[in-house]
């Protein structure tokens, strides 16, 4: 099972305090270093010192670290334009040497939307659809050839399409490749939808996550992703299946009511609902999560001064994994 660190920097963090994680998650082994995209903090914190934008973090990130992957979980629809977005994830994929990931979603939070002057559609889900469309679309075009668009919500007319990731279909480009037009970066889609989000994975994405589940709903929610790519004659396995719940864990009770604690939760519930407990809770529970169907497990760590918590994770549940 891949683990990936997950971060929610919207809550508090500068740059530095991002990196750092990030450096830290390369250096113990971890698979890949997400960040969520949001501007608004939530609940009662101050969110000091305010939001950093995901895509900028990521292209500083980018150029200083070297092996791991990543990414955004998510991006907002409403957040970028199509055409924008495609660039600037293209931009930081060949700055990061092909290593990004494109989590995209149709975004929830109308406060943080109020709060900034973004536009918030009551309906987003067609949004997201042609988000998805011409984001592929323009990475998969040939270089030599255009990219149009007509739509609900975008149009786009002969759009060179430039510049191509440095991914070929999760796997760095060679210039022949990119020539062809097989380009691309790994998308992600996740939700909890029965129906639209499932059909929408099937068609775009290179992995499923679905985020905070009960466990035992885990098995239908990619029982349905499934179902959608036969129903469209796409292998179900061309896809990853993951998912994201918080992390905390500690070397014995008093380590772990204490990291608990730092985040503002209850020992008892993060035990229910994450990956959470002494170290070999979070084994069983990881190992749990893999019987399920889980291939790539997001552990979503909400105190990024805890940097020990990292360690013990790499140093005493890793290991045991497998």
């Amino acid at each position: 099972m891949d683990l990936r660190i997950f971060t929610e920097p919207q809550q508090g963090a500068t740059y530095d305090e991002i990196l750092a994680v990030a450096k830290a998650t390369e250096e113990l082994g971890f698979d890949a270093f997400f960040r969520s995209d949001h501007y608004l903090v939530m609940g009662d914190g101050d969110g000091l010192p305010g939001p950093t934008d995901a895509w900028t973090t990521l292209a500083g990130l980018a150029r200083e670290t070297s092996r791991i992957r990543l990414g955004t979980l998510v991006s907002s629809a409403t957040f970028r334009h199509p055409g924008v977005l495609a660039i600037q994830v293209a931009q930081v994929d060949q700055m990061s040497g092909g290593r990004v990931e494109l989590g995209l979603g149709a975004g929830w939070f109308a406060r943080e939307h109020e709060a900034y002057g973004i536009p918030f559609p009551e309906k987003r889900f067609g949004l997201l659809t042609e988000q998805l469309e011409v984001v592929t679309g323009l990475w998969s075009t040939p270089v030599g050839e255009r990219f149009s668009h007509a739509g609900k919500h975008y149009t786009l007319t002969d759009s060179p399409a430039l510049p191509k990731p440095a991914q070929v279909r999760g796997v760095h480009a060679d210039d022949a490749a990119v020539r062809t037009g097989l380009a691309g970066v790994p998308v992600i889609v996740g939700g909890n939808g029965p129906r639209r989000t499932p059909a929408l994975a099937a068609r775009f994405a290179s992995e499923y996550n679905t985020s905070f589940p009960e466990i035992s709903e885990i098995p239908e929610r990619f029982a349905r992703v499934r179902q959608a790519c036969e129903d469209i004659g796409r292998p179900a396995d061309d896809l990853v299946y993951s998912a994201a719940l918080v992390l905390c864990v500690g070397a014995d009770e008093a380590e772990l009511t204490r990291r608990a604690a730092a985040i503002g939760r209850e020992p008892a519930e993060l035990r229910e609902h994450g990956v959470a407990g002494t170290v070999s809770e979070a084994v069983d529970r990881l190992g749990a999560l893999a019987e399920a169907g889980v291939q790539r497990q997001y552990l979503q760590v909400l105190d990024l001064a805890d940097l020990d918590h990292l360690d013990l994770v790499a140093r005493e549940v890793m290991p045991q994994l497998g």
